[in-house]
């Protein structure tokens, strides 16, 4: 589906499904450095089981257009003009990595706008190391490489991967490397400046779930467990032998917590 924010045509995922915004709404919103497509799984379910589904392309990734934005807080200010455009008064934001800090910021100044926040592979504050940031500025692909390797608790996914053909690792590496040339940097730098989180976390209205992988390398488990406190009544799951791609490693455990969650 393709809808226009700002003068910009942007690409949203609907799950195969037209979007219906009378239906509960879900809006997935990526990490750094990717798109909608790591979100296929948990996105075309929920379409097919009464929920109107916008897996997002965030401004300049994958097929959207622009310039991709600076700061956490430009990316949530876009997302409630998105639900505007799409002609949604109120939807659960699911957000991972940079997409988490995104949802947490859009739910805690747009209260009257958000129904659920869920928040995969999260931390606060999300810093990035200084030897990270400048390989994303000044080496775009041996940045990708360190972030493919600090992404995944191993090599396949337990028990293996799912099917002959499926590289988690490789598939993972082939969809940054798609994305346009200067993404990376301003996408880490906008995780490594959010200053915001606690004070979000103490505006949220809606119910928030955390989901973290034990050894995630990225955004330790340890650092969500320590926002999550934040958040009274926060739900906490930390899925075990999985590191920071979730969506990867542990798409069926993820679903399965999306749809309890999101379950009326």
């Amino acid at each position: 589906m393709e809808l226009a924010v700002d003068g910009r045509k942007v690409y949203a995922y609907t799950g195969g499904k037209p979007l219906d915004p009378s239906l509960p709404a879900v809006v997935f919103v990526h990490g750094a450095q990717n798109d909608h497509s790591v979100w296929i799984l948990q996105s075309r379910y929920l379409a097919h089981h009464g929920h109107a589904v916008l897996a997002v392309d965030l401004p300049g990734h994958g097929r959207s257009e622009g310039p991709p934005l600076a700061s956490v807080e430009a990316i949530a200010d876009w997302v409630i003009a998105l639900l505007d455009t799409a002609g949604i008064a109120k939807a659960a934001l699911v957000g991972h990595s940079m997409g988490s800090l995104v949802a947490l910021d859009a739910a805690g100044r747009f209260p009257g706008r958000v129904t659920h926040v869920a928040l995969l592979g999260t931390a606060f504050p999300m810093k990035v190391s200084d030897e990270l940031l400048a390989a994303t500025r000044d080496d775009e692909p041996r940045a990708q490489a360190m972030v493919n390797l600090w992404s995944h608790y191993g090599l396949a996914p337990y028990p293996s991967n799912p099917g002959p053909g499926f590289w988690l690792m490789g598939e993972t590496l082939r969809l940054m490397q798609r994305q346009k040339p200067g993404v990376m940097h301003v996408d880490f730098a906008a995780c490594n400046a959010y200053a915001a989180g606690l004070e979000r976390a103490a505006a949220l209205r809606c119910p928030a779930l955390f989901l973290l992988g034990k050894r995630d390398a990225m955004t330790p488990a340890r650092a969500g467990q320590a926002l999550a406190k934040a958040i009274p009544g926060a739900r906490v799951v930390t899925l075990p032998e999985c590191g920071h791609h979730l969506l990867g490693e542990k798409p069926d455990e993820v679903l399965d917590e999306l749809v309890a969650f999101l379950r009326p």
